[in-house]
C-alpha cells in the first residue's frame, strides 16, 4: 500500500486525471501476490516439492478471497466551503467529504487538497489517510482563517481509494474547487463636510434649491400649490395674511471612485501584515463606498487601466453588496497607450459627481488623468495610496539614493498638482478626507467663471 501514499506535491486541476480505462487497477501488492505465487508453484512442479506448493496456496486463497467482491464504481469527492458573508481576517469554515456509492467498503483512501495562499487552512499541506465503509461517507474538517481580499478556491482536491485488501486502487479523482468569496475588511469611515454639488431630489445634503426638505429657508407669503400643514399661523395672525414656511430640498449627490489600476506597488501581507497598493485602494474603496450609500448618495466606480471596467451609478444596500462583488475582481491591469481619451470618452462622468481618485501617483498618466479632470470643471480629490515604505515598481533592486530621487521626484509631481488645484491626501482612514472636502466644498460655492 505503501504506492497508494504517494501522491504528488501538487494536486493536478480537475479534469486533468486519466480517466480511459478501467476504474479500478491492480496495485504492486496485487503483482507481487501474483509473481511470489506462480514461482514457488512453478518451482514446487519443476522440484517435485510439495511444500513449496503449500507454501504458495495462503497467498493464492488469500486473493481469492480479498478478491470475490470487486467494487466497481469511484470515490466521490465534494468540497465544501462557508457562502456567508466573509470579511479578511473572518473564519473560514470548509471541507472534503469523500463518499463510497459502492457495496464494498475501502480499506483507505488517500486525500489531498491544494488552497489559495491567502487562506491558512488547518493541515490543508499534507494528505489525509481515511477508510470509508460501504455506502458510506467521511469528511475532513478544514477550518482557517481569510488573509486577503479576493475571490479565493479551496481545492481542487484529488483521492484514491485502495480496496480488496489494498490490492486495487482507483484512478485518481480529482474535484473542482470551491470558490471563496472575501471582502475587504473597511475601517469605519466619516465624512462630516458638505458634498460640493449634488443632483438628485432625494438624499441627506442640503441644496439651494427650494423644495420639500428639512431644511429651513424663510417665510413667504402663501401661494397656490403650497401646503396647509406648512403654514406659519404665528406670522400669519401677525401681520393677517397667510405665510408659509419654505424648505430647502434634500438632494442626494454622486460619488465616483475611480481606481488607478495601472501597476501594482508594494507586497501584501494580508491582514495582519503590509498592505500593497491595491489592498489599500480596494479597502479605500469600500469605505468611502459604504459611507456615502448609508447617507443614501448614488455610488459609481471606474477602473483606470486598460479594460476600463465601470459599475453604474446607484444608491441602496444592494448597490453596496454590488460594490463589494465587484471590488473582488480588482487586478492590475496595465496599459502601454494614453489612457484618459480611452475611459473618458466612453463613460460619461457628470459635471456634478465628485470624483474620488484613488491613485499611487507612479504613472505619469495618472497625474495627466488628475489635471484634466480638474480642468474640466470636475470637483475631484486625489487619494494617495502609496504604502510609505514602497519602492519603485522595477524588477531590479535600486539603490537607497536611487530610491530617494525617485521620491523626491514624486513629491515634485504632488506640488505640480496641488498648485493646479488639486488637492491631494494619503489615505488615512476615518477622517483621512474631511479638510479636503471642506476646500472642495467652499470651491464649489464660488460661482463658476470667477
Amino acid at each position: 500500500m505503501t504506492d497508494l501514499l504517494r501522491l504528488r506535491p501538487a494536486v493536478p486541476a480537475a479534469g486533468t486525471a486519466d480517466q480511459s480505462g478501467p476504474v479500478w487497477v491492480p496495485t504492486r501488492a496485487l503483482g507481487r501476490t501474483v509473481l511470489l505465487t506462480g514461482l514457488l508453484l512453478l518451482l514446487g512442479v519443476a522440484l517435485g516439492r510439495v511444500d513449496l506448493v503449500l507454501l504458495a496456496a495462503p497467498f493464492a486463497i488469500g486473493a481469492a478471497i480479498n478478491l470475490r467482491r470487486v467494487p466497481a464504481a469511484a470515490p466521490e469527492v465534494t468540497i465544501s466551503a462557508d457562502e456567508s458573508y466573509l470579511v479578511e481576517g473572518g473564519e473560514v469554515d470548509a471541507g472534503v467529504t469523500v463518499a463510497n456509492p459502492d457495496a464494498v467498503g475501502y480499506d483507505l483512501v488517500v486525500v489531498r487538497a491544494r488552497t489559495s495562499p491567502w487562506l491558512r487552512l488547518e493541515h490543508s499541506d499534507r494528505p489525509f489517510a481515511l477508510t470509508v465503509a460501504a455506502d458510506g461517507w467521511a469528511t475532513i474538517d478544514l477550518p482557517g482563517e481569510a488573509l486577503r481580499w479576493g475571490r479565493q478556491d479551496v481545492g481542487p482536491a484529488a483521492a484514491r481509494a485502495a480496496a480488496c485488501g489494498g490490492l486495487l486502487a482507483s484512478r485518481p479523482v480529482v474535484t473542482h474547487a470551491r470558490g471563496v468569496r472575501v471582502y475587504p475588511i473597511t475601517e469605519p469611515f466619516k465624512a462630516t463636510e458638505a458634498m460640493p454639488a449634488a443632483a438628485g431630489l432625494v438624499g441627506a445634503h442640503r441644496s439651494r434649491r427650494p423644495g420639500e426638505g428639512g431644511e429651513l429657508a424663510g417665510v413667504r407669503q402663501f401661494a397656490p400649490g403650497d401646503r396647509l400643514r406648512r403654514i406659519d399661523w404665528r406670522v400669519s395672525l401677525r401681520t393677517r395674511d397667510l405665510h408659509v414656511a419654505s424648505t430647502l430640498s434634500d438632494r442626494d449627490a454622486e460619488v465616483l471612485l475611480l481606481l488607478d489600476v495601472l501597476g501594482e506597488v508594494g507586497l501584501s501581507g494580508g491582514v495582519r501584515g503590509g498592505s500593497s497598493v491595491l489592498d489599500t485602494t480596494v479597502r479605500a474603496a469600500a469605505a468611502i463606498a459604504e459611507h456615502y450609500l448609508h447617507r443614501g448618495d448614488r455610488v459609481s466606480l471606474l477602473e483606470y487601466g486598460s479594460t476600463a471596467r465601470r459599475l453604474r451609478p446607484a444608491s441602496g444596500r444592494r448597490q453596496y453588496l454590488t460594490v463589494l462583488e465587484w471590488l473582488l475582481d480588482v487586478r492590475p491591469d496595465p496599459v502601454e497607450t494614453e489612457q484618459y481619451e480611452n475611459v473618458f470618452g466612453a463613460h460619461h462622468v457628470s459635471s456634478s459627481a465628485l470624483v474620488v481618485v484613488l491613485t499611487p501617483l507612479v504613472d505619469p498618466r495618472a497625474a495627466d488623468m488628475l489635471a484634466q479632470l480638474t480642468q474640466s470643471g470636475r470637483y475631484v480629490v486625489a487619494v494617495d495610496t502609496l504604502p510609505p515604505q514602497a519602492a519603485p515598481p522595477v524588477k531590479n533592486q535600486w539603490t537607497p539614493l536611487a530610491t530617494r530621487l525617485w521620491r523626491m521626484e514624486r513629491e515634485n509631481v504632488l506640488g505640480r498638482l496641488r498648485e493646479h488645484g488639486v488637492p491631494v491626501v494619503a489615505w488615512a482612514g476615518a477622517g483621512s478626507l474631511d479638510l479636503v472636502l471642506r476646500d472642495v466644498a467652499r470651491l464649489a460655492s464660488v460661482p463658476r467663471g470667477h
